[in-house]
Protein backbone atom coordinates (compact mmCIF):
# COMPACT_ATOMS: atom_id res chain seq x y z
CA UNK A 1 0.00 0.00 0.00
CA UNK A 2 1.25 3.69 -0.79
CA UNK A 3 2.18 5.56 2.10
CA UNK A 4 -0.83 8.14 0.37
CA UNK A 5 -3.21 5.80 0.74
CA UNK A 6 -6.02 5.41 3.08
CA UNK A 7 -5.81 2.45 5.54
CA UNK A 8 -8.81 -0.15 4.84
CA UNK A 9 -12.22 0.53 6.40
CA UNK A 10 -11.83 -2.56 8.57
CA UNK A 11 -8.85 -1.56 9.73
CA UNK A 12 -9.92 1.81 10.54
CA UNK A 13 -12.93 0.36 12.32
CA UNK A 14 -10.48 -1.81 14.87
CA UNK A 15 -8.64 1.23 15.31
CA UNK A 16 -11.86 3.05 16.42
CA UNK A 17 -12.92 0.07 18.14
CA UNK A 18 -9.93 0.01 20.71
CA UNK A 19 -9.73 4.15 21.29
CA UNK A 20 -13.56 3.15 21.99
CA UNK A 21 -12.33 0.92 24.51
CA UNK A 22 -9.59 3.07 26.51
CA UNK A 23 -12.18 6.04 26.52
CA UNK A 24 -14.54 3.85 28.00
CA UNK A 25 -12.13 2.47 30.86
CA UNK A 26 -10.66 6.36 31.53
CA UNK A 27 -14.39 7.28 31.93
CA UNK A 28 -14.99 4.73 34.49
CA UNK A 29 -11.96 5.92 36.41
CA UNK A 30 -13.07 9.18 36.14
CA UNK A 31 -15.88 8.37 37.82
CA UNK A 32 -14.35 6.52 40.74
CA UNK A 33 -12.57 9.70 41.15
CA UNK A 34 -15.30 11.42 42.11
CA UNK A 35 -16.88 9.01 44.10
CA UNK A 36 -13.62 8.88 46.24
CA UNK A 37 -14.24 12.62 46.37
CA UNK A 38 -17.68 12.03 47.20
CA UNK A 39 -16.74 9.36 49.74
CA UNK A 40 -14.51 12.16 51.75
CA UNK A 41 -16.73 14.04 52.13
CA UNK A 42 -19.31 11.21 53.51
CA UNK A 43 -16.43 10.48 55.84
CA UNK A 44 -15.47 13.66 57.35
CA UNK A 45 -19.78 14.22 58.02
CA UNK A 46 -19.82 10.70 60.23
CA UNK A 47 -16.33 11.91 61.49
CA UNK A 48 -17.70 15.42 62.42
CA UNK A 49 -21.06 13.69 64.09
CA UNK A 50 -19.06 11.19 66.38
CA UNK A 51 -17.33 14.15 67.97
CA UNK A 52 -20.09 15.27 69.11
CA UNK A 53 -21.11 15.55 72.64
CA UNK A 54 -24.38 13.88 73.25
CA UNK A 55 -24.27 14.92 76.85
CA UNK A 56 -24.45 18.28 76.86
CA UNK A 57 -27.25 20.17 78.55
CA UNK A 58 -30.52 21.71 76.63
CA UNK A 59 -28.47 20.20 73.15
CA UNK A 60 -30.81 18.59 70.65
CA UNK A 61 -27.75 15.98 70.27
CA UNK A 62 -29.42 14.99 73.33
CA UNK A 63 -31.78 12.76 71.67
CA UNK A 64 -29.05 9.61 71.04
CA UNK A 65 -31.19 8.97 67.33
CA UNK A 66 -30.68 12.86 66.30
CA UNK A 67 -27.51 12.35 64.28
CA UNK A 68 -29.25 9.31 62.71
CA UNK A 69 -31.62 11.73 61.24
CA UNK A 70 -30.01 14.24 60.72
CA UNK A 71 -26.48 12.05 59.33
CA UNK A 72 -27.51 9.13 57.48
CA UNK A 73 -25.38 6.23 58.91
CA UNK A 74 -24.98 4.92 55.03
CA UNK A 75 -22.22 6.64 53.51
CA UNK A 76 -23.84 5.77 50.33
CA UNK A 77 -26.46 7.98 51.13
CA UNK A 78 -24.36 10.78 52.19
CA UNK A 79 -22.50 10.48 48.72
CA UNK A 80 -25.78 10.59 46.89
CA UNK A 81 -26.37 13.84 48.99
CA UNK A 82 -23.31 15.31 47.81
CA UNK A 83 -23.98 14.58 43.88
CA UNK A 84 -26.87 15.96 44.38
CA UNK A 85 -26.25 18.74 46.40
CA UNK A 86 -25.93 22.99 44.92
CA UNK A 87 -27.72 23.55 41.94
CA UNK A 88 -29.28 20.02 42.17
CA UNK A 89 -31.37 20.56 44.72
CA UNK A 90 -33.11 23.19 42.54
CA UNK A 91 -33.20 20.94 39.42
CA UNK A 92 -34.83 18.20 42.26
CA UNK A 93 -37.77 20.96 43.12
CA UNK A 94 -38.63 21.28 39.76
CA UNK A 95 -38.65 18.21 38.64
CA UNK A 96 -41.09 17.52 41.52
CA UNK A 97 -43.06 20.58 41.76
CA UNK A 98 -42.87 21.78 38.46
CA UNK A 99 -42.29 25.82 37.89
CA UNK A 100 -43.46 28.45 40.44
CA UNK A 101 -47.40 30.48 39.43
CA UNK A 102 -46.14 33.76 40.94
CA UNK A 103 -42.39 35.17 41.81
CA UNK A 104 -42.58 37.24 44.43
CA UNK A 105 -41.49 40.39 44.65
CA UNK A 106 -37.78 41.00 45.59
CA UNK A 107 -37.36 37.64 45.62
CA UNK A 108 -33.69 35.73 47.03
CA UNK A 109 -32.32 32.42 46.73
CA UNK A 110 -33.68 31.45 49.99
CA UNK A 111 -37.00 31.08 48.82
CA UNK A 112 -38.17 28.49 46.66
CA UNK A 113 -39.43 30.78 43.92
CA UNK A 114 -36.09 31.41 42.91
CA UNK A 115 -36.05 27.91 40.92
CA UNK A 116 -37.41 29.77 37.84
CA UNK A 117 -33.86 30.88 36.92
CA UNK A 118 -33.59 27.45 35.95
CA UNK A 119 -33.96 25.81 32.20
CA UNK A 120 -36.18 22.78 32.03
CA UNK A 121 -34.61 20.46 29.44
CA UNK A 122 -32.88 18.23 32.23
CA UNK A 123 -35.78 18.05 34.37
CA UNK A 124 -38.03 17.32 32.07
CA UNK A 125 -35.67 14.39 30.95
CA UNK A 126 -35.09 12.89 34.60
CA UNK A 127 -39.14 13.59 35.37
CA UNK A 128 -39.59 11.44 31.71
CA UNK A 129 -37.01 8.93 32.94
CA UNK A 130 -38.98 8.64 36.76
CA UNK A 131 -42.01 8.05 34.67
CA UNK A 132 -40.91 4.94 33.48
CA UNK A 133 -38.71 3.89 36.16
CA UNK A 134 -40.45 5.55 39.22
CA UNK A 135 -37.34 5.35 41.70
CA UNK A 136 -37.24 8.90 42.70
CA UNK A 137 -36.31 12.37 41.20
CA UNK A 138 -33.07 12.22 43.11
CA UNK A 139 -32.23 8.07 41.78
CA UNK A 140 -33.59 9.32 37.95
CA UNK A 141 -31.15 12.10 38.44
CA UNK A 142 -28.04 10.22 38.85
CA UNK A 143 -29.03 7.74 36.48
CA UNK A 144 -29.83 10.41 33.34
CA UNK A 145 -26.42 11.98 34.16
CA UNK A 146 -24.12 8.63 34.54
CA UNK A 147 -25.44 7.51 30.52
CA UNK A 148 -25.68 11.42 29.29
CA UNK A 149 -21.63 12.23 31.08
CA UNK A 150 -20.73 8.84 29.19
CA UNK A 151 -22.72 9.64 25.99
CA UNK A 152 -21.12 13.54 26.30
CA UNK A 153 -17.56 11.99 26.10
CA UNK A 154 -18.24 9.62 23.39
CA UNK A 155 -20.13 12.43 21.13
CA UNK A 156 -17.12 14.80 22.19
CA UNK A 157 -14.80 11.77 20.71
CA UNK A 158 -16.54 11.64 17.33
CA UNK A 159 -16.44 15.75 16.85
CA UNK A 160 -12.66 15.75 17.85
CA UNK A 161 -12.11 12.74 14.96
CA UNK A 162 -14.38 14.89 12.56
CA UNK A 163 -11.63 17.65 13.30
CA UNK A 164 -8.43 15.90 14.38
CA UNK A 165 -8.46 12.57 13.10
CA UNK A 166 -8.54 9.11 15.31
CA UNK A 167 -5.77 9.44 17.74
CA UNK A 168 -6.14 13.19 18.59
CA UNK A 169 -9.46 11.80 19.48
CA UNK A 170 -8.40 9.00 21.90
CA UNK A 171 -6.39 11.54 24.37
CA UNK A 172 -9.44 13.93 23.77
CA UNK A 173 -11.90 11.37 24.90
CA UNK A 174 -9.67 10.92 27.80
CA UNK A 175 -9.19 14.89 28.75
CA UNK A 176 -13.53 14.94 28.04
CA UNK A 177 -13.29 12.25 30.97
CA UNK A 178 -10.64 13.24 33.55
CA UNK A 179 -10.78 17.47 33.44
CA UNK A 180 -11.48 18.65 36.62
CA UNK A 181 -14.71 20.57 35.54
CA UNK A 182 -15.77 16.93 34.56
CA UNK A 183 -17.22 16.36 38.18
CA UNK A 184 -20.39 17.82 36.99
CA UNK A 185 -21.13 14.38 34.51
CA UNK A 186 -21.92 12.68 37.99
CA UNK A 187 -23.68 15.47 39.52
CA UNK A 188 -27.22 16.23 39.25
CA UNK A 189 -26.28 19.38 36.91
CA UNK A 190 -27.20 20.55 33.17
CA UNK A 191 -23.40 20.11 31.70
CA UNK A 192 -24.07 17.02 30.74
CA UNK A 193 -26.54 17.29 29.06
CA UNK A 194 -25.55 20.46 27.45
CA UNK A 195 -22.28 19.18 26.42
CA UNK A 196 -24.02 16.18 24.59
CA UNK A 197 -26.36 18.15 22.57
CA UNK A 198 -23.91 20.88 21.84
CA UNK A 199 -21.02 17.98 20.37
CA UNK A 200 -23.59 16.57 18.53
CA UNK A 201 -25.23 20.47 17.21
CA UNK A 202 -21.31 20.87 16.21
CA UNK A 203 -20.82 17.57 14.11
CA UNK A 204 -23.55 18.17 12.10
CA UNK A 205 -22.66 22.21 11.54
CA UNK A 206 -19.40 20.40 10.18
CA UNK A 207 -21.15 17.77 8.26
CA UNK A 208 -23.82 20.54 6.91
CA UNK A 209 -26.83 18.07 8.16
CA UNK A 210 -28.62 21.89 8.94
CA UNK A 211 -32.00 20.65 10.02
CA UNK A 212 -30.56 18.28 12.53
CA UNK A 213 -27.94 20.68 14.01
CA UNK A 214 -31.20 23.29 14.32
CA UNK A 215 -32.91 21.13 16.58
CA UNK A 216 -29.96 20.01 18.66
CA UNK A 217 -29.11 23.55 19.11
CA UNK A 218 -32.38 24.67 20.20
CA UNK A 219 -32.48 21.82 23.32
CA UNK A 220 -28.97 23.39 23.99
CA UNK A 221 -30.79 26.58 24.46
CA UNK A 222 -33.10 25.02 26.39
CA UNK A 223 -30.62 23.89 28.54
CA UNK A 224 -28.46 25.83 29.97
CA UNK A 225 -28.21 30.26 29.74
CA UNK A 226 -24.35 29.41 27.99
CA UNK A 227 -26.52 27.11 25.58
CA UNK A 228 -26.80 30.13 23.57
CA UNK A 229 -23.22 30.10 22.00
CA UNK A 230 -24.91 27.07 19.95
CA UNK A 231 -26.35 30.22 18.07
CA UNK A 232 -23.01 31.70 17.16
CA UNK A 233 -22.09 28.46 16.04
CA UNK A 234 -24.86 27.85 13.71
CA UNK A 235 -24.62 31.74 12.33
CA UNK A 236 -21.06 31.31 12.01
CA UNK A 237 -21.32 27.97 9.81
CA UNK A 238 -24.14 29.38 7.82
CA UNK A 239 -21.97 32.64 7.07
CA UNK A 240 -18.68 30.36 5.90
CA UNK A 241 -21.72 27.56 3.92
CA UNK A 242 -23.12 30.73 2.03
CA UNK A 243 -20.05 32.42 1.38
CA UNK A 244 -18.28 29.25 -0.02
CA UNK A 245 -21.35 27.39 -1.43
CA UNK A 246 -24.25 29.65 -1.80
CA UNK A 247 -26.04 27.03 0.37
CA UNK A 248 -28.99 28.89 1.88
CA UNK A 249 -30.63 26.22 3.90
CA UNK A 250 -27.63 26.59 6.68
CA UNK A 251 -29.85 29.10 7.69
CA UNK A 252 -32.07 26.60 9.23
CA UNK A 253 -29.91 26.09 11.63
CA UNK A 254 -29.52 29.57 12.16
CA UNK A 255 -33.38 30.03 13.31
CA UNK A 256 -33.69 26.90 15.09
CA UNK A 257 -30.96 27.65 17.17
CA UNK A 258 -32.56 29.87 19.62
CA UNK A 259 -36.23 28.43 20.13
CA UNK A 260 -35.23 26.67 23.23
CA UNK A 261 -34.17 30.01 24.62
CA UNK A 262 -37.20 31.80 23.61
CA UNK A 263 -39.59 29.15 24.58
CA UNK A 264 -39.02 28.86 28.18
CA UNK A 265 -39.36 32.92 28.29
CA UNK A 266 -42.46 32.34 26.90
CA UNK A 267 -43.37 29.62 29.01
CA UNK A 268 -42.31 31.34 32.08
CA UNK A 269 -44.46 34.59 30.78
CA UNK A 270 -47.41 32.21 30.32
CA UNK A 271 -47.04 30.48 33.40
CA UNK A 272 -46.21 33.30 35.59
CA UNK A 273 -48.13 36.03 34.15
CA UNK A 274 -45.36 38.34 34.11
CA UNK A 275 -43.01 39.07 31.13
CA UNK A 276 -38.98 38.89 31.44
CA UNK A 277 -39.97 36.95 34.90
CA UNK A 278 -36.66 34.39 34.33
CA UNK A 279 -34.35 38.46 33.81
CA UNK A 280 -35.55 39.33 37.34
CA UNK A 281 -35.12 36.18 38.99
CA UNK A 282 -31.33 36.44 37.83
CA UNK A 283 -30.77 39.89 39.33
CA UNK A 284 -32.97 39.71 42.50
CA UNK A 285 -32.43 36.17 43.59
CA UNK A 286 -28.71 35.50 42.28
CA UNK A 287 -27.50 38.75 42.50
CA UNK A 288 -26.18 38.54 38.47
CA UNK A 289 -24.97 41.61 37.02
CA UNK A 290 -22.27 42.39 34.36
CA UNK A 291 -18.61 42.65 35.65
CA UNK A 292 -16.92 42.26 32.55
CA UNK A 293 -13.56 40.15 33.59
CA UNK A 294 -13.41 42.37 36.69
CA UNK A 295 -14.53 39.51 39.02
CA UNK A 296 -12.11 37.19 37.82
CA UNK A 297 -9.42 39.42 37.77
CA UNK A 298 -10.32 40.43 41.37
CA UNK A 299 -10.61 36.81 42.49
CA UNK A 300 -7.66 35.69 40.86
CA UNK A 301 -6.05 38.59 42.21
CA UNK A 302 -6.91 37.90 45.82
CA UNK A 303 -5.72 34.29 45.52
CA UNK A 304 -2.25 35.14 44.16
CA UNK A 305 -1.96 37.40 47.28
CA UNK A 306 -3.14 35.64 49.76
CA UNK A 307 -2.63 31.99 48.79
CA UNK A 308 -5.04 29.19 49.99
CA UNK A 309 -7.00 31.55 52.11
CA UNK A 310 -10.18 31.66 49.85
CA UNK A 311 -10.88 28.48 47.98
CA UNK A 312 -13.58 29.85 45.99
CA UNK A 313 -10.78 32.68 44.80
CA UNK A 314 -8.50 29.95 44.22
CA UNK A 315 -10.07 27.75 42.28
CA UNK A 316 -11.04 30.84 40.18
CA UNK A 317 -7.73 31.56 39.23
CA UNK A 318 -6.33 28.03 38.78
CA UNK A 319 -9.70 28.46 35.85
CA UNK A 320 -8.44 31.82 35.02
CA UNK A 321 -4.80 29.67 34.20
CA UNK A 322 -6.03 26.81 32.89
CA UNK A 323 -7.83 29.13 30.28
CA UNK A 324 -5.31 30.36 29.37
CA UNK A 325 -2.99 27.64 28.76
CA UNK A 326 -6.31 26.10 26.53
CA UNK A 327 -6.62 29.21 24.69
CA UNK A 328 -2.81 29.16 23.63
CA UNK A 329 -3.17 25.69 22.29
CA UNK A 330 -6.24 26.37 20.48
CA UNK A 331 -4.18 29.11 18.64
CA UNK A 332 -1.51 26.88 17.73
CA UNK A 333 -4.06 24.08 16.73
CA UNK A 334 -6.69 25.86 15.19
CA UNK A 335 -10.64 24.78 15.45
CA UNK A 336 -13.20 25.07 12.47
CA UNK A 337 -14.54 28.73 12.28
CA UNK A 338 -18.47 27.73 14.01
CA UNK A 339 -16.57 25.64 16.97
CA UNK A 340 -14.25 28.52 17.38
CA UNK A 341 -17.09 30.87 17.71
CA UNK A 342 -18.80 28.93 20.71
CA UNK A 343 -16.00 28.14 22.48
CA UNK A 344 -15.27 32.24 22.23
CA UNK A 345 -19.43 32.66 23.47
CA UNK A 346 -18.82 30.48 26.50
CA UNK A 347 -15.63 31.71 27.38
CA UNK A 348 -17.42 35.39 27.32
CA UNK A 349 -20.27 34.51 29.22
CA UNK A 350 -18.61 32.55 31.21
CA UNK A 351 -15.93 35.92 32.16
CA UNK A 352 -18.93 38.21 31.91
CA UNK A 353 -21.01 38.16 35.03
CA UNK A 354 -19.98 39.75 38.60
CA UNK A 355 -21.21 37.11 41.06
CA UNK A 356 -20.28 33.36 40.13
CA UNK A 357 -17.75 33.68 37.14
CA UNK A 358 -14.79 31.33 36.13
CA UNK A 359 -15.09 28.19 37.01
CA UNK A 360 -13.96 24.54 36.50
CA UNK A 361 -17.87 23.58 34.98
CA UNK A 362 -17.81 27.09 33.23
CA UNK A 363 -14.56 26.25 31.08
CA UNK A 364 -15.44 22.48 30.69
CA UNK A 365 -18.58 23.27 28.32
CA UNK A 366 -16.19 25.34 26.09
CA UNK A 367 -14.84 21.72 25.96
CA UNK A 368 -13.53 21.92 22.04
CA UNK A 369 -10.29 23.78 23.55
CA UNK A 370 -9.50 20.10 25.17
CA UNK A 371 -9.34 19.35 21.38
CA UNK A 372 -6.58 21.31 20.21
CA UNK A 373 -4.29 20.47 23.76
CA UNK A 374 -4.91 16.82 22.62
CA UNK A 375 -3.80 18.21 19.39
CA UNK A 376 -1.09 19.63 20.54
CA UNK A 377 0.46 16.51 22.69
CA UNK A 378 -0.33 14.29 20.18
CA UNK A 379 2.94 12.93 18.58
CA UNK A 380 3.96 14.18 15.34
CA UNK A 381 3.05 11.54 11.96
CA UNK A 382 6.91 11.35 11.08
CA UNK A 383 7.29 9.23 14.81
CA UNK A 384 5.08 6.60 13.93
CA UNK A 385 3.03 7.44 17.05
CA UNK A 386 5.68 7.29 19.54
CA UNK A 387 5.59 10.25 21.80
CA UNK A 388 8.91 12.21 22.81
CA UNK A 389 10.32 12.31 26.38
CA UNK A 390 8.68 15.82 27.21
CA UNK A 391 5.35 14.75 25.73
CA UNK A 392 5.10 11.92 27.32
CA UNK A 393 6.17 13.25 30.55
CA UNK A 394 3.44 16.85 29.99
CA UNK A 395 0.96 13.87 28.84
CA UNK A 396 1.49 12.16 32.40
CA UNK A 397 1.71 15.63 34.43
CA UNK A 398 -1.75 16.24 32.72
CA UNK A 399 -3.22 13.00 33.44
CA UNK A 400 -2.16 13.57 37.01
CA UNK A 401 -3.51 17.21 37.59
CA UNK A 402 -6.63 16.15 36.33
CA UNK A 403 -7.75 13.11 38.49
CA UNK A 404 -6.76 15.07 41.60
CA UNK A 405 -8.46 18.03 40.41
CA UNK A 406 -11.36 15.96 40.03
CA UNK A 407 -10.83 14.13 43.43
CA UNK A 408 -10.23 17.84 45.27
CA UNK A 409 -13.08 19.99 43.61
CA UNK A 410 -16.01 16.88 44.38
CA UNK A 411 -15.24 17.01 48.17
CA UNK A 412 -14.65 20.46 47.98
CA UNK A 413 -17.96 21.53 46.68
CA UNK A 414 -19.71 18.56 49.03
CA UNK A 415 -18.34 20.03 51.87
CA UNK A 416 -19.77 23.33 50.28
CA UNK A 417 -16.23 24.67 51.00
CA UNK A 418 -16.49 26.60 47.47
CA UNK A 419 -19.05 27.43 45.11
CA UNK A 420 -19.11 25.35 42.13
Amino acid sequence: MAATDSPPADQTRAVWRRVLGRAGLVYLFSRMCVVVGAGVVAAELRSDANKVDLDLPNSPFADPNYLDKAIPRSGLRLILDTLTSWDGQWYNRIIENGYPRVVQAKVTYEVADARAAFFPAYPMLVRSVDWVLPVGSVTSALIVNVILGAAAVLVAGLLARQIFGVQVSSRAMALMALFPGAFVLSFAYTEALLITVAAACMLFLLRRQWWLAGVFAAIGTATRPNGIALCAACAVAAYVAIRDDRDWKSLIAVVLSPLGFLGFQLFLWQHTGEALVWFRVQTEAWGEGASFGYTAIKQSAKAIANPLTSPTATITALSVAALVCLCAAAYKRRLPAPIAAYCVVIVLLMLLPATVTARPRFLYTAFPLLFSLAALIEPHPASNGVMTPRRSEAWAYIVGICCAGLAVLTALYGVLGAIP
